[in-house]
Parts: C-alpha cells; sequence; structure tokens
C-alpha cells in the first residue's frame, strides 16, 4: 500500500538504524575505556561480581602492607642479631688473650678496654634496632604480628621477639683480671649460643612472612587476572565489531534515504 501518511519502509529502516547506532556507541565506549563493562549500566550483574572482586583486592593490599611492615620489623632484628653474633666473637676472642697468663697487666687493661668498648657498641645496636616503632631484641616487645587474610582481620602470623640485652645475654660488661677474663670466655661462649638461636628464630619468622607474602600477592594477581576476564574488553573483537558496525550504519543511512524517496512514487500515479 502507497501512504503519504505512513512510511513504513522508512520507520523500518529507521528502527534498524536506532539499533546499529546504540550498538555503535557500545562499541566505541568499549573501545575507549578498554572496559567492556565500565558500569553497572553496561551489565548490572557482572559490574557487583566485579565490584566485590576488587574489594577482594584492596583488601589483600593491606594484607601485603602489613606483612610487609612485619618483614621489615624481623629483617631489622635478624640483623641486629647478626651484629651482635659478630661482635661476640670478637669479644671471645679479645677474653681468651686476655686469660693468657703471660700477658701483662697493662696489655690486659687494654684489651679489657676494648672489650667494655664492643659491649657498649651491643648496647647501642639493640637500642636503635627499630623500624615503625617496633624492636624485637630490645625486651620491650614480645611479638610482631601481621595480617593474612582479607576477609578476617583476626587472621595473623606472629613472629616472637629475642631479647639480647646485654643483662640478657649474662656475660657481664667486661674483666679484670686474667682469671674473670678466663671466666667470660664460658659466659660468652654461652652468649653466642643465645644469640644464635635467636638468629635461627628470626630467621624463620622472617621467612615465614616472606612465604605468605608471596601467596597473597599471587591471590592478588589471580583476582586482578579474573576482573580483567570480567570486564575488560577484547580489543580485536571491538575492532572487528566497529568495522561491521560502521557499515551497517552506513548501509542504514542509504536505506533510510532510499525509504524516504518511496512516498514520491504517488506523484507519478497523478500525473
Amino acid at each position: 500500500m502507497l501512504s503519504v501518511n505512513t512510511n513504513s519502509g522508512a520507520l523500518t529502516a529507521l528502527q534498524y538504524l536506532s539499533n546499529t547506532n546504540a550498538q555503535l556507541q557500545t562499541t566505541e565506549n568499549a573501545i575507549n575505556s578498554g572496559m567492556k563493562v565500565a558500569t553497572a549500566k553496561d551489565n548490572g550483574a557482572i559490574y557487583a561480581i566485579a565490584q566485590n572482586m576488587r574489594g577482594e583486592v584492596a583488601g589483600y593490599q593491606a594484607v601485603t602492607d602489613s606483612l610487609n611492615r612485619g618483614t621489615s620489623v624481623v629483617d631489622t632484628a635478624l640483623s641486629a642479631a647478626q651484629s651482635i653474633s659478630d661482635l661476640l666473637i670478637q669479644m671471645k676472642q679479645n677474653a681468651l688473650s686476655a686469660a693468657d697468663s703471660s700477658l701483662d697487666q697493662t696489655s690486659r687493661q687494654s684489651l679489657a678496654n676494648d672489650f667494655s668498648a664492643m659491649s657498649a657498641q651491643i648496647l647501642t645496636i639493640v637500642n636503635n634496632a627499630s623500624f615503625n616503632g617496633v624492636n624485637l631484641v630490645n625486651g620491650k616487645t614480645t611479638r610482631i604480628s601481621a595480617l593474612t587474610s582479607a576477609s578476617d582481620a583476626s587472621q595473623r602470623i606472629t613472629v616472637l621477639a629475642q631479647t639480647l640485652t646485654v643483662s640478657k645475654l649474662g656475660y657481664g660488661t667486661t674483666y679484670s683480671s686474667q682469671t674473670t677474663a678466663s671466666t667470660m670466655v664460658g659466659k660468652i661462649s654461652a652468649a653466642m649460643t643465645t644469640v644464635n638461636s635467636a638468629l635461627s628464630a628470626l630467621s624463620a619468622g622472617s621467612k615465614k612472612f616472606s612465604i605468605q607474602s608471596g601467596f597473597v600477592s599471587k591471590l592478588s594477581d589471580s583476582l586482578t587476572i579474573g576482573i580483567g576476564n570480567l570486564v575488560d574488553a577484547n580489543m580485536a573483537q571491538e575492532s572487528a565489531m566497529l568495522t561491521s558496525l560502521q557499515t551497517k550504519q552506513q548501509l542504514g543511512v542509504q536505506a533510510l534515504s532510499i525509504a524516504n524517496q518511496a512516498p514520491q512514487a504517488i506523484l507519478s500515479l497523478f500525473k
């Protein structure tokens, strides 16, 4: 039916062109943002899932920060224990030399002064082995804990403190004679055993934090990849779709133009 009031062909062409334009807009948005689901309007269900996963990733970042702080605290204490162990080796050698009966008192006193200086250095190391205000070797902190779960703040891993003060090591500060120097050798040996035990414990604690940190990093990366799989646009597909829709748009404009010209055929009936 030919009608000047209703052009069904033009209406159909316009409908298809409108659909093509809407699809083209969606594709252009995906290309511009790099995401096929950038807002809840794009796909509410997928967007909600992605937001939940983003929340978990943010939680794992907090866990990573906590583990990194804990690792730094333990590593600082570990460095202090290593330095103390090195000093104790020198102090044992010093005390052994002073215990030699052939040594004159003046030389022994010089060794004792050197021993005192190394003992004072241990005190300085212990007092300065702090990170972020936490010191695991001065006896003022019992432990350091770090988060392990993004969903439950009560889940933690803990490393116990290792007190390495001079009084805890129990060797005193110096010696004054061959006899006390000889006794000091045994005390330093006992102190070395204590420090080596602390080194082992702190090293195990540092490794524990490091392993957990690596695991959390892998979990976070897996979630990030999962989010990308849900919301990221496949640019190869979007490029192909863009070309297709641009072609359809041009054809739709031409079809609409042809349909709009159809009523003009009615004029030929009245000639």
